[in-house]
């Protein structure tokens, strides 16, 4: 016997009674409530758990609690007489015995309104059971006749001192509790332990194990068992990257926060409150069946709060989480769970059971149920399991780490059910179609019966029949119901159900149906998936709902679906994974379908091009640019050679492939083919159609890039007015061309209109897609762009810190969204003399750049001079100036001389050479830069401005005094007029710093 802790108040200076609250494990909150209370009326107490193994006479036991100082207060329900297991008569001796003898050291309270064994009465328990706290409190002071005023002590709350019956303020979709669950104590105590010990910041363990072994068991008896340490607690099924996403992304409205329907700002803003702690400090987060670590730390919360993770992944270490390693039962804990669930058999026959299914709880589960609700010898039962009755079942993939008796007894229960409850096991066999883990089974009631086989009509018309089929599976434990408990009032409706199918299972009742019957319950499943398709995908309020289909696309054999309804589901979850950011997922959703979809389909066939298109759009924002760019290739290349090619299908092609083109830095090809679909479109479709409007948009992204500023602007200005007029001023179509124009405007040097209009466009995105949707964080992005640019004196580090860490969120570290902003951000750093930190992050980005666009892309080139910005703030002069060259030359022959990335490099490299002492090579240098800059930008741009006021420096050096003089005056005039005499390039050049030009790594 062990005690857990030993209650604070045994050290009070006013004279108190001592008392052991004895209680089962699985009431460790009320033994914790219990004791808080006494302790804050001066008593002190010992917790105890109850767990006596059965070779141990009852008597003996109670007899050990009478060795403790004090009166002994029992925690009353029937799963405290459970426990053991033992016969009614043996506790009933007991009571009137030991307990009898000894009435004014025992004293009980009632926690079940079931009837407790008639012996109880010498215990006197008295009723918590449907009370409040204070009424609960009364009678447990009463019951153990102390006065009933108010505490001496104000004890502080801590875990578990919250009333048992007050549940969590947020709730969410943990799994029913298994009434049934048991033993774990110990590792239950450990990991709430390891969980309340940790170091400061989130505490996360893993819960890793074998299949069947019941890491999902433990982690929801966790959550029961400890709810009253928690404000929040909240269950994220992870089977799928994008169902994990979705449902924590729920948790932000429980949370009272305001956010959009994105999921990455969702995720963001629930960080955020949980990091800080607001509203709620004490939280548990448990991500089930999470079995891929990589890009965890996106996911994982920081705070004060707890992380439970179930996985069948050992590796978790290596995402900073704790492993716990989940064993089998214990062998008394085997034989006591089957004689709880089975009171006919012995404890020799439960032995039996026991040893030959290897103490892994699953398959106990399953033989518990079958044994409880069967008649059959428990000597049948082992001769069926030892005799093999699956017959090779066991050699095949995926269940090498599973006891063959284990894949025996559930063949056993499978076809004993076929035979007694038919519809049951069709209902099983039905969700086999569907994945394992969360399943809307409910779904299925919503075809109409005329879409159903004759032999599955029920499903959708008999409801009294689905009720008896769900009801027997979850008694027989081959599913489990999932907890329904959320904010909302009421209880769902049939159509609204879910179950829990383990992976496990659902292999074994996979094999164990026969090949047409699958056939036929998977095609029940993709008409039941086509039917529940919201139909818009670009609707962010109904991502939840493509997310709950998502997994199980693959599972009911969607993806070689000859339905023309599937397939356009099919697409839709691929458009769903485009709109809402799920890109990996999305990329490797697309490559599934295409795998299918090449097999039935010419590359020319219709369904083909969409899915290209639809999967070159995932390729480009997940970073895949040579990937999207080989497809889309190929496409245009076939449908150039198909005689009679539809031509809009030839124009989307073109269309694809000048987007992929942009992003390799192929700009002038890009521009000339993206010219041709314009013209097509135009041809084709009209001025004002859809289309011909974003092919209008991505001309003057085109143009943008090749540094064609001002005819940008008139094309992306002329897209925004027609987009407004056609479409509508919060059309997200409409809010990307003002954000382009305020993109343009700040290029072409007209800062305080940029900023303007970009202010505006950033309000219209926050209002429209929310401040965390991946376009408003472009739009956010341009802005502090546009700030520091017009000089204002707002804490723009400050905003660009946070704006990082949002994008981290919403992206990854990795991504090239965030790699762009991360180089903007190190740039400004590095200006306002952070050198340090911003030398990381340039170095950082100029490493992502290169490995993903590799080192011979414009963009990879000019990060050469943001590097060489850092080593020449350094001091490293000479590095400094190799890279300027370097640079320069490289974005010269792959831009052509006049392009403004071109000169800005120029300028760079003019400095380094004039910090270098090649005084005569600088100023030539700078004479040609300014001179093609009045040409590209224009006189009055505030860069041409900045080659007058180098190349009067560079003339000041070697000495020609007039020249600079007459040079840098007149480039004082214009900045002033330009910018005005405050802005700090008016400012530096007035002082004569040296200036110079940072890269924006802009990919589009």
């Amino acid at each position: 016997m062990s005690t857990q802790r030993q209650g604070s108040g045994s050290g009070s200076a006013q004279a108190g009674e001592s008392f052991v609250v004895v209680f089962a494990g699985f009431h460790r909150p009320w033994g914790t409530w219990i004791s808080h209370r006494l302790e804050s009326h001066g008593h002190s107490v010992v917790l105890h758990r109850w767990d006596p193994r059965r070779e141990v006479p009852l008597e003996d036991y109670l007899g050990d609690l009478l060795l403790a100082t004090g009166r002994i207060l029992l925690v009353l329900d029937d799963w405290f007489f459970a426990l053991g297991p033992r016969r009614e008569g043996e506790w009933s001796e007991a009571l009137r015995g030991i307990v009898a003898r000894n009435a004014d050291r025992f004293a009980a309270v009632n926690l079940t309104n079931r009837p407790l064994l008639p012996a109880t009465v010498v215990l006197k328990p008295v009723e918590l059971w449907g009370v409040g706290a204070q009424e609960a409190e009364r009678r447990l002071l009463g019951r153990l006749d102390l006065p009933a005023g108010p505490a001496r002590r104000s004890l502080p709350p801590g875990p578990g001192t919250r009333y048992p019956n007050d549940p969590p303020a947020v709730w969410g979709e943990v799994p029913r509790r298994n009434a049934r669950f048991t033993g774990r104590d110990d590792l239950l105590n450990s990991l709430q332990e390891q969980l309340m010990d940790a170091d400061q910041g989130t505490a996360v363990c893993a819960l890793v194990g074998m299949p069947g072994i019941g890491k999902t068991q433990l982690a929801a008896e966790y959550a029961h068992r400890f709810s009253s340490d928690y404000d929040v607690v909240w269950w994220v099924n992870s089977d799928t990257r994008g169902t994990q996403r979705e449902r924590l992304g729920e948790l932000a409205p429980e949370l009272g926060l305001i956010a959009g329907s994105e999921p990455g700002e969702r995720i963001r803003a629930v960080h955020e409150a949980l990091r800080r702690g607001d509203p709620y400090p004490r939280w548990l987060l448990i991500f089930d069946g999470w079995d891929d670590p990589e890009g965890a730390e996106d996911l994982l919360p920081d705070g004060a709060g707890h992380v439970l993770i179930t996985s069948r992944n050992r590796r978790w270490a290596e995402a900073g989480a704790t492993p716990v390693e989940i064993p089998g039962f214990q062998r008394h804990e085997s034989t006591g769970y089957l004689m709880r669930r089975a009171p006919r058999i012995t404890a020799e026959e439960a032995d039996a059971v026991s040893a030959e299914l290897e103490d892994i709880p699953l398959a106990l589960v399953q033989a518990a149920a079958w044994l409880g609700e069967s008649d059959m010898d428990v000597a049948d039962y082992l001769r069926m399991v030892r005799s093999g009755e699956l017959a090779g079942f066991a050699d095949q993939p995926g269940f090498d780490s599973v006891p063959r008796s284990s894949l025996t007894s559930w063949s056993i229960l499978i076809n004993r059910l076929r035979e007694a409850q038919p519809h049951a096991v069709e209902l099983l066999s039905l969700c086999t179609a569907f994945a394992p883990g969360r399943i809307p089974i409910g779904l299925v009631r919503r075809l109409p019966p005329s879409q159903l086989p004759e032999g599955l009509a029920w499903l959708a018309g008999d409801l009294p029949s689905w009720t008896r089929a769900l009801d027997t599976l979850v008694s027989y434990s081959v599913i489990s119901a999932r907890d329904t408990r959320t904010a909302l009032a009421g209880e769902p409706g049939p159509e609204q159900e879910s179950v829990h199918m383990h992976r496990l299972v659902h292999d074994i009742v996979s094999r164990l149906t026969a090949p047409d019957e699958q056939r036929e319950y998977r095609r029940v499943v993709r008409r039941t998936l086509a039917a529940a398709d919201p139909g818009n995908p670009q609707d962010s309020r109904l991502w939840p709902r493509y997310a709950e289909l998502l997994p199980h696309l693959e599972p009911s054999g969607a993806f070689a679906s000859n339905d023309a309804g599937v397939q356009t589901t099919v697409l839709n979850l691929l458009r769903y994974c485009f709109r809402s950011g799920e890109f990996r997922l999305g990329a490797e959703l697309a490559e599934k379908i295409r795998m299918q979809w090449s097999e039935m389909f010419p590359p020319e066939h219709p369904r083909m091009l969409d899915l290209t298109t639809q999967q070159t759009n995932i390729l480009r924002s997940h970073g895949g640019f040579r990937a999207a760019y080989e497809l889309d290739r190929a496409v245009l290349e076939r449908l150039r050679c198909t005689p009679g090619a539809e031509p809009t299908a030839l124009m989307t092609a073109t269309s694809s492939l000048a987007a992929d083109q942009r992003y390799l830095g192929q700009y002038a090809e890009a521009l000339q083919m993206q010219r041709e679909v314009l013209d097509t479109a135009l041809r084709l479709l009209g001025p004002d159609d859809y289309l011909t409007l974003l092919a209008q948009h991505n001309l003057g992204l085109g143009l943008r890039l090749l540094g064609r500023y001002a005819e940008a602007y008139d094309i992306d200005l002329e897209t925004l007015r027609k987009r407004e007029a056609l479409l509508r001023t919060r059309h997200a179509a409409t809010l990307v061309s003002g954000l382009s124009c305020a993109r343009d405007l700040r290029l072409m040097g007209r800062y305080a209109d940029a900023l303007a209009r970009q202010e505006l466009v950033v309000r219209m995105h926050i209002q429209v897609l929310g401040p965390q949707h991946p376009q408003t964080l472009r739009a956010r992005h341009n802005l502090v762009l546009c700030e520091r640019r017009a000089g204002t004196l707002q804490d723009i580090g400050g905003a660009m810190a946070g704006l990082l860490e949002q994008m981290e969120q919403v992206h990854g570290r990795r991504h090239y969204a965030t790699t762009t902003f991360l180089v903007d951000y190190g740039n400004y750093l590095r200006e306002h003399g952070e050198l340090d930190h911003a030398r990381d992050l340039i170095l950082e980005g100029d490493h992502a750049f290169r490995e993903l666009l590799g080192p011979a892309h414009p963009i990879s080139t000019g990060m050469q001079s943001n590097v060489g910005l850092i080593l020449q703030a350094a001091g490293e002069r000479a590095d400094a100036l190799t890279l300027f060259e370097q640079a320069y030359a490289g974005l010269a022959a792959a831009l052509g001389p006049d392009h403004p990335a071109v000169l800005g490099c120029a300028l760079n490299a003019a400095a380094g050479r004039n910090f270098n002492g090649r005084l005569d090579s600088a100023e030539e240098l700078s004479r040609d830069t300014l001179r093609r800059a009045r040409h590209a930008l224009g006189q009055d741009h505030p860069f041409t401005l900045s080659c007058e006021v180098a190349l009067a420096m560079d003339l000041r050096g070697l000495r020609q005094h007039e020249e600079a003089g007459k040079v840098e005056e007149d480039a004082l005039q214009r900045l002033t007029r330009t910018l005005g005499a405050q802005h700090p390039h008016t400012l530096s050049a007035r002082q004569r710093v040296r200036p110079y030009w940072d890269f924006e790594p802009y990919l589009g």
